[in-house]
């Protein structure tokens, strides 16, 4: 069921922004004929007291491209799209497990930028009230020095003494419930995976009081590194998958969030639905499709702000009731070039794999056979890829965006990655056989080739 809030935001937005009336132009419902009614019943009088017509269009101008920056922002939004499944399922783990005291513990997957935290976010918000006895911890991993860390902090956080054994008595003791929430939980990945198996049976400790719900990217993690679980049945955490966005999905998401700062004519609908469908068929990652979009709105920003703005013509556009959109696809499309390269801007969603992800497993591949260590530091990895795309004529990505593009791949089952606090670190490996590389990329021309050719 949707909440109150989720129906009335947008509106409330609007109300909040009618005294400027210049964004008001940007709403069809606004260029009606009241407007045209204003000036005759005006007075010479007040017509010279409100007479700074430019200065006021020029700050609506500056405000309304950055309430679009804003409202494009790819922070965790206040409210969800869709999602609703996966929702219910992260209400109905605390509902029945937190909230009855039960042992139990959830694992949430997804690539990034599927909603994983915000859902979680979102639900732990509107359930605050239910929650109110409940001692909720939440931590991000990647602020860990290392994954032993995760033992003193909470210790610290539920003030326990003692060391690991004494956070284990108070876990174990009479008290409320503690609902314990590691996000980026794979940061807790260390050889004997001791951290991890730890933490996973802690729920089902003889009088436990803890729930458990881990975040990470990885689609397998319990399957992969936590065995033992594996072969206790009632240790076993609930597995929740957030799937990429689908185009309709972040197309609904951008348009939204235009919609809360009013902007909704700044720009093209198909410009919108043209960013979606190259982002759903690279990651179906919604702060990718939100950032281009921004990116998009500040070209434009910075277009405008270089040719200057002729106010005759503005005037006559606006007595003729004429307002373009401001951003149409090409420039989505030059944006799309800059962040994925050109070849994204005419790729096809048919494709199983992308280029980027696809020159991404080439290179791996060919470190792993030119060097003796099956893991590669990520750092290494975007040196060698950035050799390649300049090699084959292709834009690159940044090593940001690269880090995201291997967490796709880990996502899909076929890297694996162990984290690192510093992103060049991050420690990249094969999670399948080098010979079944050529049929899960489904393109073995490009594969022979790069591989024919070695190292960049």
């Amino acid at each position: 069921p949707k909440l109150g809030f989720d129906e009335n935001s947008p509106s409330l937005a609007r109300r909040q922004l009618a005294p400027l009336s210049p964004r008001r132009l940007l709403s069809p419902s606004s260029r009606s004929s009241p407007r045209r009614q204003e000036t005759p019943a005006r007075s010479p009088a007040r017509q010279n007291s409100e007479k700074k017509p430019p200065v006021v269009r020029l700050f609506a101008e500056k405000s309304r491209f950055q309430s679009v920056k804003q409202a494009l922002h790819t922070a965790v939004p206040e409210r969800l799209l869709s999602r609703e499944e996966e929702r219910a399922s992260i209400r109905c783990f605390l509902e029945e497990k937190v909230l009855q005291q039960q042992p139990g513990s959830l694992y949430i997957s997804g690539a990034p930028g599927t909603g994983k935290t915000a859902c979680l976010n979102c639900i732990l918000q509107e359930m605050k009230a239910k929650l109110s006895s409940v001692q909720t911890v939440v931590v991000n991993c990647m602020t860990l020095r290392s994954s032993h860390a995760i033992f003193p902090l909470l210790a610290d956080k539920l003030r326990a003494s003692g060391g690991q054994n004494g956070l284990q008595r108070l876990l174990t003791s009479p008290g409320p419930s503690v609902l314990l929430v590691l996000d980026e939980m794979d940061q807790l990945d260390s050889k004997a995976q001791d951290v991890l198996y730890t933490i996973f049976e802690w729920p089902y400790l003889p009088k436990s009081r803890l729930c458990l719900i881990g975040i990470a990217n990885a689609l397998d993690l319990t399957d992969r590194i936590l065995p033992r679980l594996q072969a206790r049945p009632h240790c076993r955490p609930q597995l929740l998958n957030f799937p990429p966005y689908s185009r309709q999905e972040l197309t609904a998401i951008v348009q939204d969030r235009l919609a809360q700062a009013s902007a909704e004519g700044i720009m093209d609908a198909s410009a919108v639905q043209f960013c979606a469908r190259k982002v759903s068929a690279v990651s179906g990652d919604a702060r990718k499709a939100l950032d281009i979009c921004r990116r998009a709105v500040e070209v434009v920003e910075s277009d405008e702000r270089k040719k200057g703005s002729d106010p005759n013509a503005e005037t006559k556009g606006e007595s003729a009731g004429i307002y373009p959109p401001l951003i149409i696809v090409p420039q989505v499309a030059r944006v799309l070039s800059e962040v994925y390269g050109d070849r994204m801007a005419s790729q096809s969603e048919g494709e199983s794999f992308p280029l980027q992800q696809k020159l991404l497993v080439c290179c791996l591949l060919l470190l792993i056979r030119n060097g003796k260590n099956k893991e590669v530091g990520l750092g290494k990895l975007h040196e060698v890829y950035s050799r390649l795309c300049a090699r084959r004529q292709v834009g690159g990505v940044g090593q940001g965006e690269c880090l995201s593009l291997c967490g796709l791949l880990e996502s899909r089952g076929i890297f694996a990655l162990k984290k690192a606090k510093e992103a060049r670190l991050t420690k990249v490996y094969l999670k399948i056989e080098e010979k079944d590389v050529e049929n899960a990329l489904k393109d073995r021309t490009l594969l022979g080739s790069i591989l024919a050719a070695g190292l960049p």
